[in-house]
């Protein structure tokens, strides 16, 4: 969607909404960083590998790892540096629990030219948004709250309206709700939010009264209008509910019980733990590392570090219904039915790929974007990292990332 800058941004103004395009993911992949068509120095000489992820065996034919088609999904992680404008791109496909294939492609820091790591972590962006979700989710089918429970009920006078905004709209953006990050102070295409903005540290109640300057997008339930907002609110429901910390709730309902660890949800840290490819941001000045971030503007709306590997475990066992019940995962994947929104659930999107349905996430954050994607019948897992650095040429740019997502959706499935 458009951000302050013009460019394609999930942290935009207020009320913006993405354009559509095939599986919508060519722009949803763009999302949080504050890009720039500003041309930039290429990143180095990009190497993919492929070897067999640890802890399988090399793919046998007669085996569900026979489908995997190596060497597109190799060339498509290589595609994504060589044309794609990215600094590294990390890949991985499972297929039911067990890990396929992995890839990656250019380099950890663009300043020393150091491989990538392709177990490495990065920031997931709006990802985290299915775990925020699906801890709600689980609070509903504990009768905590209720869905469609105004919130008003769960946090009275937090935002004018609250009696007619529900949990459900929250998780489908459906609420109305101004987008905090399309206030002035996160327009992530001026250099005052790489010196000294992405230091600030926000508590939840000061990102909802950002939104709160803004008018409402629309009447509750009658559009679909992104806003991070929402999730922040989604946060502060399950400590009022739970009486602990979201991200505390996130660790012990679902980080531990799949056993992710190389998933976090910092609160204000800026460091990634562990090996990971350096994120940039591109100013008119020219590219600038941000790695380090307090990612507390984002909180539980993107504030996650994961690994390929962890989300696709993630998706397998959400789909899988190793977090919730039927009736909550039917829940999560009802869409909204409305506009450019009219394939998101609560925190998962549907996507229609030429091999069948897939439900998932696109994500961003300055510096890294994110696509976590399951087949609904459980065969597939693809997971996908990419540092954007030059996309001045916004259509190889789109054409490399619909090429590898294609890829690790489809690439040997018939």
């Amino acid at each position: 969607m458009t951000g302050n800058n013009g460019t394609l941004s999930e942290y935009g103004t207020p009320g913006t909404r993405p354009r559509r395009q095939r599986l919508r993911l060519a722009v949803t992949a763009l999302v949080g960083a504050g890009l720039l068509a500003t041309a930039a120095p290429a990143a180095s000489a990009a190497s993919a590998q492929g070897a067999p992820a640890d802890g399988g065996p090399s793919p046998t034919a007669g085996s569900s790892a026979a489908r995997v088609d190596r060497d597109t999904l190799n060339a498509a992680v290589a595609a994504m540096v060589k044309q794609g404008g990215a600094s590294a791109a990390l890949g991985a496909v499972q297929e039911g629990s067990r890990p396929v294939w992995r890839g990656a492609a250019g380099t950890s820091e663009v300043a020393t030219g150091a491989p990538v790591d392709e177990n490495g972590r990065f920031r997931i962006g709006s990802v985290t948004k299915a775990f925020v979700s699906t801890v709600v989710l689980q609070l509903a089918g504990e009768h905590r709250l209720g869905l469609d429970d105004p919130i008003e009920r769960l946090l009275p006078g937090e935002v004018p309206n609250g009696a007619a905004i529900t949990v459900r709209q929250l998780l489908n953006h459906t609420s109305g709700l101004p987008n905090h990050t399309g206030a002035p102070v996160f327009d992530f295409s001026k250099p005052d939010w790489a010196e000294s903005g992405r230091w600030k540290n926000y508590r939840a109640q000061d990102l909802v009264d950002i939104a709160n300057t803004f008018p409402p997008s629309s009447a509750p339930g009658t559009a679909w209008n992104y806003s991070n907002t929402n999730y922040v609110l989604a946060g502060m429901i399950i400590e009022k509910v739970t009486g602990h910390p979201w991200n505390e709730e996130v660790e012990r309902r679902i980080i531990r019980p799949l056993r992710l660890t190389h998933t976090s949800m910092p609160v204000s840290s800026p460091f990634i733990p562990g090996p990971h490819a350096h994120g940039y941001l591109q100013l008119p000045t020219g590219p600038v590392d941000v790695t380090l971030e307090n990612p507390s503007w984002a909180g539980p709306a993107g504030s996650g570090i994961s690994t390929t590997a962890d989300l696709n475990r993630f998706i397998a066992g959400l789909l899988g219904g190793k977090l919730l019940r039927p009736a909550e995962l039917a829940e999560m994947q009802r869409t909204t039915g409305l506009g450019d929104g009219k394939d998101y659930g609560l925190g998962l999107m549907r996507y229609d790929t030429p091999c069948g349905l897939y439900w998932g996430l696109t994500g961003g954050i300055p510096g890294y974007s994110t696509g976590m994607f399951g087949s609904a019948d459980g065969r597939r897992q693809f997971a996908v990292s990419v540092n954007f650095y030059d996309v001045s040429d916004r259509e190889a740019v789109g054409k490399a990332w619909q090429g590898l997502v294609d890829a690790g959706t489809c690439a040997g499935l018939g």
